[in-house]
């Protein structure tokens, strides 16, 4: 049987050097579960969606991406959201160590 995938995307985070992602980059693995949340007084993108670590900003939502995200947590559906971590490596640019990917959540019983 056909089962679609729970992924709706996957990127690097913006703006990961910019804020206390390099404080934690140690701490992050694969799998590690990530928190989203609005930033509606954000002065540069009203519909921002920062991405944290145990309450550390590592960056944000691509804004180029970040509509559909931010439309749905905005009228109060930010559980359906799952974010973690699917690539690290500390080789690359600080603004591509960190992949991340966002599901769908399964709510079906």
């Amino acid at each position: 049987m056909y089962e679609p995938s729970r992924d709706i995307m996957s990127f690097c985070i913006a703006g990961f050097s910019h804020y206390d992602g390099p404080k934690v980059f140690d701490e992050l693995k694969i799998g590690t579960r990530l928190e989203l949340a609005l930033e509606p007084d954000n002065p540069y993108d009203a519909k921002a969606v920062a991405i944290r670590f145990q309450g550390v900003k590592l960056g944000y939502i691509p804004a180029k991406m970040n509509f559909e995200v931010y439309q749905l947590m905005f009228f109060g559906h930010a559980d359906l959201f799952e974010c973690f971590v699917v690539q690290v490596d500390p080789e690359t640019h600080p603004e591509h160590q960190v992949r991340v990917r966002i599901d769908i959540v399964d709510a079906r019983a």
